[in-house]
């Protein structure tokens, strides 16, 4: 009788563990968002290095490239998500991933005509009537696509072409 109760006991200390586990493995927009918030200040100490700007850019596989992307890509990854994982901007607004209504934790993509192209993105902070908060790398305080850090930016809903949606696994 006693050895019962033990293996009934083994058994309801695993099943609250392993639901507990499942719960803790949740992930959120949110975490993205608060990831790429603690990198904000990150600065190159050369063009497109740096110890954290390498790190973006080995955590897409590249070495010294722009770096908007490779730094939205390893925020998702840092949260947890297996995707986006890209230095290429465009990739990461595909058909199936765009939507209109932005969301905190989703990507912006800014177009640049003389490319004709998405040529630099970012992860969306926070939404205020027609302003749109994002942390964005490879940027400076004038919002270019080819800056020196990472920094928050306040964008005006119409001057971004497109939001994605990476939080849906």
């Amino acid at each position: 009788m006693a050895t019962v109760r033990i293996l009934l006991g083994l058994v309801c200390i695993a099943v609250i563990g392993s639901s507990w586990r499942a719960e803790r493995s949740i992930i959120t927009p949110a975490q993205v968002v608060a990831i790429a918030q603690k990198e904000i200040g990150i600065q190159e100490t050369s063009e497109n290095s740096g110890l954290r700007v390498d790190r973006y850019n080995a955590y897409v596989g590249l070495k010294k490239v722009p770096w908007c992307a490779s730094f939205v890509s390893w925020c998702f990854g840092q949260a947890g998500y297996p995707q986006p994982r890209t230095a290429w901007s465009p990739s990461l607004f595909p058909a199936n991933r765009i939507t209109k209504e932005p969301l905190p934790g989703m990507v912006l993509g800014i177009y640049f005509p003389e490319l004709k192209r998405i040529g630099h993105c970012g992860i969306v902070t926070e939404l205020k009537n027609d302003l749109v908060y994002a942390v964005e790398g490879n940027t400076n305080i004038n919002g270019s696509r080819e800056g020196t850090g990472v920094y928050r930016r306040i964008r005006h809903k119409r001057s971004i072409h497109c939001f994605s949606n990476w939080s849906s696994l």
